[in-house]
């Protein structure tokens, strides 16, 4: 029951209020706002907003409603840990919660923000501490995530090492001072150098 989670003030003379079954706790900046602030139009940002209170009525997502819809894109293996880092880079804020226009920004700059605007945004998913470094053991937990996501699908099956051994390669690739940690400058410089290869 959406209203009794979040109550709403009626009023008795709009039926049409009390009939309303998507109450929302949390209503998003007006769409000109994040039209402005974003790579979409405002009728996409409409459509986006439809499948977001489709999914969370409240209008803000916690991590364990996250975590569910996650799960339903990996069936075969355990999503749960990567979905907890990915729900912590959607959650600026920081507060265990997860609103529209939160989760706007980063599809916005997912899907169609710049390279750097893309990896800036990757670097702070792999900085689980938010110091501003990737050190060994964050990206460890990221990759056993994916490992974990992946379940039985990963290909070819993976030794009990390869975890480490897939660190080791990046820290490689990625540590240009050899100082054990990655910074945003060295992330970005290494990624946009895979590119120009590519």
């Amino acid at each position: 029951n959406v209203s009794a989670a979040c109550p709403s003030v009626l009023t008795t003379n709009k039926i049409e209020d009390e009939l309303e079954m998507t109450t929302v706790c949390h209503r998003p900046e007006g769409l000109e706002q994040l039209e402005a602030q974003t790579n979409f139009t405002k009728r996409e940002l409409q459509v986006l907003y439809r499948g977001f209170k489709n999914e969370c009525p409240s209008g803000v997502v916690n991590e364990e409603t996250f975590k569910q819809i996650y799960a339903q894109f990996f069936p075969h293996g355990d999503a749960s840990m990567y979905a907890h880092y990915l729900f912590n880079a959607f959650d600026t804020a920081q507060n265990g919660s997860v609103k529209f226009e939160d989760f706007v920004m980063a599809l916005s700059i997912l899907l169609r923000g710049t390279v750097h605007e893309k990896l800036r945004w990757t670097f702070n998913l792999y900085d689980i501490n938010k110091d501003g470094y990737i050190n060994k053991e964050e990206m460890m937990d990221i990759v056993k995530a994916i490992y974990d996501m992946m379940g039985k699908y990963t290909y070819p099956v993976l030794k009990e090492d390869a975890p480490r051994q897939h660190v080791e390669v990046f820290f490689q690739k990625m540590d240009k001072n050899k100082d054990g940690v990655v910074t945003l400058d060295e992330f970005i410089e290494s990624c946009q150098e895979v590119r120009t290869k590519l």
